[in-house]
């Protein structure tokens, strides 16, 4: 375990553990989720079932579990952080993008390392059968991390860590090794209530239970379709995730900056104005997200989160500036862009 933990921290992982495969105690949970519908349009994980939080049905012989821990604020992040995000949000012409998408796609950062780790120890004690993943299949990624003792789970159901917060994303090596499993830690909540209270639209029902149909980070990434009326003008000026239950989070006073330079923030994806974001083209919005998360919405959905967002700005202060762009690009617009460029036009009571 000392080696895994030594090579892994030279990958730039921050913490390895070893998780065992019965997680038959996380299935009530997962099933009354998916029978309640919080998943909303994800269909995938209606049609994975439980076979997410059965590890040895994904990948047939997988008899343990490495975890990974990676951290994602950029090297350069300044004390007080979390102020400055607060800011932004505050300024309803500025675009809002959670701090993890500012940079290169983790999926591809966490996977190649991932399996940069599997290589080193096959090449220790020979080869053996393996699947890497982040985020990527039906995997119950936060309760595999708290067996593996790499923090517990947060009231927002995000993994926390005393020493980390929550700024980094998780990946997994499914293995058919035996290997001895880690200690899990214990929770430190408390009676905290921060996250439920700071959500936007109230997706965080109670502690540990999150309806995804009320996530913005399900709203403006995941979900394909029309952002429903109501959820609109709760969003404000966040066109791509939601930081906002991390950032009030106590613990992530001691989040840690990545070591890696895949993560500092892009030109472009940091601090920009709507307005300014509004003015790229199709093939703008290519060529500025290659390699980046952002790039999976695709330039229709990046639009109509967008046309929502200067809804919200012209909602606050009637602005020509703003006006006029989303009028001029409604004839052109597609129908679902176009549902959303109308109802920024349009007169709020």
């Amino acid at each position: 375990m000392t080696q895994l933990q030594a090579w892994g921290r030279a990958l730039g992982f921050s913490q390895i553990g070893i998780a065992p495969i019965d997680l038959a105690h996380a299935e009530p949970g997962l099933r009354a989720w998916l029978d309640a519908g919080f998943h909303g349009s994800m269909h995938y994980m209606a049609r994975h079932g439980l076979r997410r939080a059965r590890p040895a049905e994904l990948v047939p012989g997988t008899a343990s579990v490495i975890c990974a821990r990676m951290d994602y604020l950029p090297r350069e992040t300044p004390a007080g952080w979390q102020a400055i995000e607060w800011a932004g949000l505050q300024r309803p012409d500025s675009a809002q993008i959670s701090l993890y998408a500012r940079g290169r796609d983790y999926h591809k950062v966490l996977r190649q390392r991932l399996q940069r780790l599997a290589d080193q120890l096959a090449v220790q004690i020979g080869p053996f059968g393996h699947r890497c993943f982040t985020d990527s299949a039906p995997v119950l990624e936060v309760e595999l991390a708290t067996r593996a003792g790499l923090g517990w789970r947060g009231k927002h159901t995000l993994l926390l860590q005393r020493d980390a917060g929550s700024m980094f994303f998780l990946g997994e090596i499914y293995i058919d090794l035996a290997l001895p499993a880690s200690e899990p830690l214990s929770e430190h909540c408390g009676r905290c209530s921060a996250c439920l209270d700071a959500c936007p639209t109230g997706a965080i029902l109670a502690p540990y239970r999150l309806d995804a149909r009320r996530c913005i980070s399900y709203l403006t990434i995941e979900h394909a379709g029309e952002i429903p009326v109501e959820l609109r003008p709760l969003m404000g000026n966040r066109i791509y995730g939601c930081d906002d239950c991390q950032l009030v989070c106590p613990w992530n006073k001691y989040a840690q900056r990545s070591p890696l330079a895949d993560f500092d923030p892009r030109e472009g994806l940091s601090g920009p104005t709507l307005l300014a974001l509004w003015r790229w083209d199709e093939g703008e919005f290519l060529r500025r997200t290659e390699g980046s998360p952002v790039r999976r919405i695709g330039f229709e959905r990046w639009r109509r989160n967008l046309a929502v967002a200067l809804g919200n700005a012209l909602h606050q202060r009637e602005d020509m500036r703003l006006r006029e762009p989303l009028q001029e690009a409604l004839p052109t617009a597609s129908p679902l862009v176009a549902t959303h460029i109308a109802w920024a036009l349009a007169p709020r009571c």
